[in-house]
């Protein structure tokens, strides 16, 4: 009989104890106060890897009674000493790398070894952070009265809500968590129903790292009972801070029920980035960076090239070369060895990707390879290049989260930054160019938080993470990150003249 995706899984684990099946409420794995459950499953087989309980409102409301009970002993602690714990918690993580990245690989499907390269990755915004939350500066500002100073402080939010997605359950998870903690607050997490128990395992070390109970709670559930929890957290008024990152329209949604109280709020949201390549750029380093911000985790990721624009001269080069290193890709299970391209997370996601490349090429457009559901079934599919693109399909609207590079020429530099700008999304735009005027032309006139030069990635724990229009609001990581998760207090101090 052939091995299940749950007999593979733990047989790779060295230490079986971080596959964690339950929420972490107060330092306690609890289960959902209904006692109702449901099943993780491994998307690249179909089959179950874990059975959690489904929380619901009743179950966050006691997860926010434990965070706020936690809040005065973790705010009050010195910051060197919540960085020591945040390091050693960072050190853990890299640590167990191994193990995390395939507890990933069963619930997200991505191949391990890209797994594990986002759990060390994930490490990173705790080694960051916690450092930076030792670096949380005041000010003192000259007064126009003898008798009077004014002073500067900030303070944690207090309780908050981290709600992340399940295309990198780790790293959004620490991107969430450590700039929270690190400032003083405690928090709720709540982790996408698809892939929570990669966020289950960083919780577990973070409690063998000495976080105290209460200042990291988890809460687990269906889909079906997002909404139910996605609602006490923006109406709860114990809770003043929500940090999200997932599709717009549920941003929309949580800022709008969080209006209500004036709630703080960040959003990481969707994008469309424009994939640009000029004349003069270098053809390997564009193609190689395609297949980095294109084909990564199968294409879903809110910083994938979504619109690939490339000038008439360099056109033809570009094509070829795209769907030759596109046809190399190898697909298969994330434990497989040589993987490159794993399985789309589920069928709607498969559904959303044959969806946008039919209506490319009934408008015309063509399929230079791939193009269709893998051979291997489930919801792999195949690495895709298409030409033809335009602003009429549905591909420029909306982010395909899958692996299709589509393709469309531009004539000149001002039609390419008209076409990228084309969007109500700005996250990040790609540019290839050896030429440094244009670098900074097009780079400043890009509608997009980020820009990426000559390169397929864009972030890392010590850059401002975020965009423009709907694509969000707040930075993550970086100094700019701690801002979003502290509150500046002014205080004129009188009677100081004798």
């Amino acid at each position: 009989m052939a091995a299940t995706t749950l007999s593979r899984l733990t047989e790779r684990l060295a230490d079986p104890s971080l596959l964690r099946a339950t929420g972490c409420i107060g330092g306690e794995w609890v289960g959902a106060v209904s006692g109702a459950t449901y099943d993780v499953l491994d998307p690249a087989t179909g089959e179950v890897v874990a059975t959690l309980p489904r929380m619901v409102a009743a179950d966050t409301r006691v997860a926010i009674e434990a965070a706020a009970a936690a809040l005065p002993g973790w705010r009050s602690m010195l910051t060197t000493a919540r960085a020591r714990i945040l390091r050693r918690w960072a050190d853990l993580v890299r640590e167990h790398a191994d193990d995390i990245g395939s507890i990933e690989t069963a619930e997200q499907g991505k191949p391990v070894t890209e797994a594990i390269d986002e759990v060390r990755y994930s490490a990173g915004f705790l080694d960051w952070f916690a450092e930076e939350g030792r670096r949380v500066y005041g000010d003192v500002i000259p007064s126009t009265s003898a008798d009077t100073r004014i002073v500067v402080l900030k303070q944690p939010v207090g309780v908050t809500a981290g709600i992340t997605p399940w295309n990198l359950p780790a790293a959004m998870v620490t991107r969430k968590v450590a700039p929270a903690l690190a400032a003083g607050n405690t928090m709720v997490l709540k982790p996408a129903p698809f892939t929570p128990l990669t966020a289950l395992a960083i919780a577990e070390l973070g409690i063998r790292a000495g976080l105290p109970p209460g200042v990291l709670n988890v809460v687990v559930g269906d889909v079906e009972d997002a909404a139910a929890i996605g609602a006490e957290l923006t109406s709860n008024r114990t809770v003043r801070k929500i940090g999200f990152t997932g599709s717009t329209a549920v941003g929309k949604l949580l800022l709008a029920q969080s209006a209500a109280q004036v709630k703080r709020v960040s959003l990481e949201l969707g994008g469309n980035s424009p994939f640009i390549v000029f004349d003069d750029a270098d053809l390997q380093t564009a193609v190689d960076s395609l297949m980095a911000s294109k084909f990564r985790n199968a294409g879903q990721l809110c910083t994938a090239a979504n619109r690939l624009l490339v000038q008439t001269g360099i056109l033809d080069d570009f094509v070829a070369a795209a769907a030759e290193r596109a046809g190399r890709l190898v697909v298969g299970h994330g434990y497989d060895d040589g993987t490159e391209i794993g399985p789309l997370i589920n069928s709607a996601g498969l559904a959303k990707v044959e969806r946008h490349v039919g209506d490319l090429l009934d408008r015309g457009g063509t399929v230079v390879i791939g193009g269709h559901r893998h051979d291997l079934g489930h919801t792999f599919f195949e690495p895709t290049v298409v030409t033809g693109l335009d602003p009429a399909a549905v591909m420029w609207r909306e982010e395909t989260f899958g692996p299709v590079a589509a393709i469309t020429p531009f004539g000149d530099e001002q039609e390419a930054i008209d076409l990228a700008n084309d969007t109500d999304f700005g996250l990040v735009g790609f540019v290839f160019t050896r030429d440094l005027g244009r670098t900074w032309r097009v780079s400043e006139a890009l509608e997009t938080g980020m820009v990426a030069v000559n390169t397929g990635r864009v972030s890392g724990e010590m850059a401002p993470f975020g965009g423009v229009k709907e694509s969000g609001l707040g930075r993550e990581g970086s100094k700019y990150g701690l801002e979003d998760w502290l509150e500046i207090k002014y205080m004129n101090l009188g009677g100081i003249s004798r």
